[in-house]
């Protein structure tokens, strides 16, 4: 199991791939992949059960969907990172025939890839599905699934948040990236989300808050919240994060949501990012 010091230690080099990435094929969305990087490494490295030798099925694993499909940067990069694909393949991304899709597809048949996604508010169902399923199954699987904070606009999203309380599956995790920011500016002005905490209560969830630019407490939650699984009851974790953390000039704006780093903004992220495990060949 990795310590906190080694996740934070992948995270770094997750974050500069996330930057490279994007300034390569000058098109992709840095900021909210760069606040969730602490996240999906915690999640990928030490607190899924799941396996490279990557099987559709995930029957005895845990699951993984990325329903805010947009931040496939940093996706790619944590899949590439723990195996499920070579790491210099990331320097393909939203390249003519890459298997690396400005938004996760499933026609490439991308190891870890479960789901097309992007068209925002789909996610949750597609997990609720996995859920049931295993539930159907008695598959000791949990099924997580991380959304956006301005994709709670959407309708769907509380049709499967419903959904998912009446039918009492208590193996899905979901994470909402709660930046505040989305592509338009600050969700409090395009439509305010009023009391998140409130609402999922209301709906049946438990509900649980996370610092997620903070490793440590990253780690604790997730472990807290998977102690949970099996109470009857769906979980939901509201993670406090900032857009493009880790890089000063990209933190806390919306202008960042999908921009690509002109070579002299590369230049600067990546001297604030350590290179800790090498970075993918271009």
């Amino acid at each position: 199991m990795k310590t906190i010091s080694e996740l934070q230690t992948i995270a770094s080099q997750v974050r500069r791939d996330i930057v490279r990435q994007v300034w390569l094929s000058k098109s992709g969305h840095p900021g909210g992949s760069l606040g969730c990087a602490d996240f999906l490494t915690a999640l990928y490295f030490r607190q899924m059960n799941h396996n490279p030798r990557f099987s559709m099925s995930g029957k005895s694993e845990d699951l993984f969907f990325l329903s805010n499909g947009h931040i496939s940067p940093v996706f790619y990069s944590v899949l590439a990172r723990s195996g499920y694909f070579p790491v210099d393949e990331l320097a393909t991304f939203r390249k003519l025939n890459s298997r690396l899709q400005g938004h996760p597809a499933t026609h490439e048949h991308l190891p870890g890839v479960r789901v097309a996604s992007g068209s925002l508010g789909q996610g949750l169902s597609v997990a609720l599905g996995a859920a049931y399923g295993k539930k159907l199954q008695k598959d000791p699987g949990i099924v997580y699934v991380l959304t956006g904070d301005g994709e709670l606009q959407e309708g769907q999203i509380w049709e499967a948040a419903l959904a998912a309380a009446h039918h009492k599956l208590d193996n899905v995790i979901v994470a909402v990236d709660w930046n505040g920011q989305q592509i338009d500016g600050p969700t409090n002005k395009v439509m305010s989300l009023g009391d998140l905490p409130a609402k999922w209560l209301s709906f049946g969830w438990d509900v649980y808050n996370m610092e997620g630019n903070n490793m440590s407490h990253v780690v604790a939650c997730l472990d807290i919240v998977k102690k949970a699984v099996g109470n009857g009851k769906p979980k939901v974790i509201l993670m406090k994060t900032e857009m493009g953390y880790g890089v000063d000039f990209m933190m806390g704006s919306h202008k960042w949501h999908g921009v690509a780093p002109n070579d002299e903004q590369c230049k600067i992220a990546l001297n604030q990012l350590e290179e800790t495990l090498g970075d993918f060949k271009i």
